[in-house]
């Protein structure tokens, strides 16, 4: 007489985004960033004066052609970009790990192993900041209807000392902090990996989202730093950018490399050969 077999739970599977990252991963990411950016330190410098004088130039536009109503949802969607503007100091710590030379030259027109793939990445951040920067004045229309924004001397009055500025502060950061988190999750990993590795646009995106969504309390800690020093340079009139900028371009490197160090179900293997024989791969 046969037996039937005891009936045992399936074994575990191993989640392959799961990490085994400390809460405080983000602090060894910045002393990471902060060698590589004070090694061979011009180009990292030059790299943040071209940043602040990008931003300078965006925003004198704006106050010239009297769209200053755009200024602060426009400061706001620069963490949106700022993944992709930092593309070229990934390149950097890249070559610094490999030991090739460094140079501003290489620093501005890096070479994504990805290809083309990057450019759809940049377009759909592109798309979200211009969304969101719509959402914004709608927002704005539903507290305040038409009456036209006061004026760069007047917003801190109408937005700290009303009511209907303090509720739309409340909700604009609600939204604004749906966007952010967002284009964080789907660009913080994906923009480094792009540049790192021969995968396509929306496997990177996609792997970045599961990545901080399985590794979410250091990430929100690194999201919480880079707001921190984002708002730090804000106080000093975006001059801080020269630092900050390439510091947390640096760091970001550093955080993608101890992500993908750990454990990466991201090798171009991965890429089933359908999506290669579809070219997606950025060949």
């Amino acid at each position: 007489m046969t037996t039937i077999p005891p009936v045992v739970p399936p074994l575990s599977r191993e989640n392959p985004y799961a990490r085994d990252l400390p809460v405080g991963a983000a602090f060894g990411w910045l002393r990471a960033g902060w060698h590589d950016m004070i090694t061979q330190p011009l180009p990292s410098l030059l790299y943040g004066f071209f940043v602040l004088g990008l931003s300078l130039s965006i925003i004198a536009g704006l106050v010239l052609l009297g769209w200053d109503f755009a200024l602060f949802p426009l400061m706001a969607g620069f963490l949106i970009l700022a993944p992709t503007l930092a593309i070229g100091l990934y390149a950097k710590s890249r070559a610094l790990e490999e030991d090739q030379p460094v140079s501003l030259r290489r620093m501005l027109l890096p070479y994504p192993r990805s290809g083309r793939q990057l450019l759809f990445t940049g377009a759909l951040l592109c798309a979200l900041m211009l969304l969101w920067m719509r959402a914004a004045v709608i927002i704005y229309a539903l507290f305040f209807g038409v009456r036209p924004f006061p004026g760069l001397n007047h917003v801190a009055d109408t937005l700290f000392t009303t009511p209907t500025g303090l509720a739309m502060l409340v909700v604009g950061s609600l939204i604004g902090g749906v966007f952010a988190s967002f284009s964080f999750a789907i660009s913080v990993f994906s923009i480094p990996m792009m540049l790192d590795k021969q995968v396509d646009a929306l496997t990177a995106m996609g792997s970045s989202f599961a990545l901080v969504w399985h590794n979410l309390t250091p990430l929100l800690v690194w999201g919480a730093v880079v707001l921190a020093l984002f708002l730090l340079s804000v106080t000093t009139a975006l001059i801080g950018l020269v630092v900050v900028f390439p510091l947390l371009g640096h760091a970001s490197w550093h955080a993608y490399r101890s992500i993908d160090r750990a454990g990466n179900p991201l090798h171009p293997e991965a890429v089933s050969p359908e999506r290669k024989g579809l070219g997606v791969s950025g060949q």
